[in-house]
């Protein structure tokens, strides 16, 4: 968990009595210190204290959304409803008006990760499972929402390197060379299978639930679609 921005008061009482109800959390303070430590311990959530004439604004907000899927709590004290509005209707998953006591944070801290708990990836006997989709690695076979899907080479490697990294933002020039093995070339090759492995794995290929597109970014799978 990570707290960006809060007032340092706040930030340290917050960070002891989520500590002592089991969570791990860092703080830090500027845009720079969250992209860093986003992109180093993938948190399952983050506070974010949203002051428009600070160090903080909605645009990083937008720049932790587009590189990966992580409940976000905004907090501000200079926010009207309007505000607040514009912040949940943008995907915050709660919006806590300032003052707030740590006690209160901690309990809506708790709250937006009990709704928006992610499904885990099990790995177990040479299967992995996450959500509906079903992958044996012994077998290559492979299950989605109950029904078997056959896949070529390349396309089961890509999956399944996907669905081992859930919610995050993967782009073509990674899964180039996780997957494929090239450290250059064209990143068309990424957009092509992906595409393909769409229309064997989505209900609707032309509205993808499981891999998403991440713009300006890459492809990112959810569980839950």
């Amino acid at each position: 968990m990570l707290l960006v921005g809060l007032d340092p008061t706040l930030a340290n009482h917050t960070a002891r009595r989520l500590q002592r109800a089991g969570y791990r959390v860092g703080v830090v303070g500027n845009e720079a210190e969250t992209l860093i430590a986003t992109e180093r311990s993938q948190p399952d959530l983050v506070v974010l204290d949203v002051c428009p004439s600070g160090l903080i604004d909605l645009a990083l907000f937008q720049r932790l959304r587009s590189r990966s899927y992580m409940p976000v709590v905004m907090l501000s004290a200079m926010a009207d409803e309007n505000d607040r509005v514009h912040g949940l209707n943008h995907g915050a998953d709660d919006f806590v008006p300032w003052p707030v006591s740590p006690t209160e944070l901690t309990a809506r801290v708790a709250s937006v990760l009990r709704r928006c708990g992610r499904p885990s990836v099990e790995e177990s006997d040479g299967c992995v499972v996450a959500g509906s989709v079903t992958i044996n690695e012994r077998t290559r076979q492979v299950t989605i929402r109950g029904q078997p899907v056959a896949l070529t080479a390349l396309e089961f490697k890509l999956l399944l390197f996907l669905v081992r990294r859930p919610f995050t933002s993967l782009d073509r020039a990674t899964l180039l060379e996780q997957v494929w093995g090239y450290t250059v070339g064209d990143g068309s090759t990424v957009t092509v299978h992906v595409r393909r492995l769409r229309e064997k794995t989505e209900l609707d290929p032309a509205a993808p639930t499981l891999i998403r597109t991440v713009w300006g970014s890459g492809y990112a799978f959810h569980p839950t679609g």
